[in-house]
């Protein structure tokens, strides 16, 4: 399969909003905070395609962060995704929101919280490959910071929103396994891109109609409910 894929990836799935277009490595993007997806998205999409020369049906793939993160941004990159995808024909990539910002945070273990709100955080761990991808360990959850999982090993390092909020109890849970965490870090397109890139090669991709956000608190709503 061709290395010089041309992705177009969007971001919303957090306070910031985001667009970027990966085209043989390279990458144009644009990003910014707020809470303005609505408003800021399509335009984004243009300005990065027009940066990048393309038309959407230049694109091999639309990439879009599906979630967990707030329910309206959600709900918006997925319906802008779809939106373009039906209209250009092509195939649609939807990338966990966790591990698009631990591949933007520069360690090799990345413990990912974003805030969940009723006291709870939508958590993932990953690991750094010699790929430079990260890669789950473990499923994601939405688990209150008392009652994370202990990760294996020392010197990780903690990012999202959920580590804002919560980095008393989760620095008191994590205790020694947790070298440090960044602040304010969102997901960006351009890292969507980046794991799109290594899904689309091998196959890992949807019709528009099936590019739909996954809220991760109704899945784990349904699991219990179940007898």
């Amino acid at each position: 399969m061709s290395s010089n894929l041309k992705i177009l990836a969007l971001d919303t799935s957090t306070e910031a909003c985001s667009a970027a277009v990966w085209a043989d490595r390279n990458v144009v993007e644009r990003f910014e905070t707020g809470n303005q997806h609505s408003d800021l998205i399509l335009p984004m999409v243009q300005a990065v395609l027009a940066e990048a020369g393309l038309a959407l049906t230049q694109l091999d793939a639309i990439a879009f962060g599906r979630g967990p993160g707030s329910f309206t941004g959600l709900r918006i990159g997925a319906g802008v995704a779809q939106g373009l995808a039906f209209g250009a024909d092509r195939p649609v990539i939807p990338v966990s929101s966790l591990p698009a910002l631990a591949q933007r945070v520069d360690a090799p273990r990345v413990l990912v919280a974003f805030d969940a709100r009723m006291g709870q955080v939508y958590f993932g761990a990953y690991a750094r490959t010699d790929r430079g991808l990260v890669e789950p360990i473990g499923a994601e959850q939405v688990v209150a910071p008392a009652e994370i999982p202990l990760p294996e090993g020392t010197d990780w390092v903690g990012a999202g929103s959920g580590w804002d909020q919560y980095h008393a109890l989760l620095s008191a849970r994590l205790g020694k396994h947790v070298a440090g965490w960044q602040r304010q870090g969102h997901p960006r397109a351009r890292f969507v891109a980046e794991l799109a890139i290594a899904a689309y090669r091998v196959g890992q991709t949807v019709t528009a109609e099936q590019a739909l956000p996954v809220y991760l608190r109704d899945e784990i709503a349904v699991k219990r409910s179940k007898p």
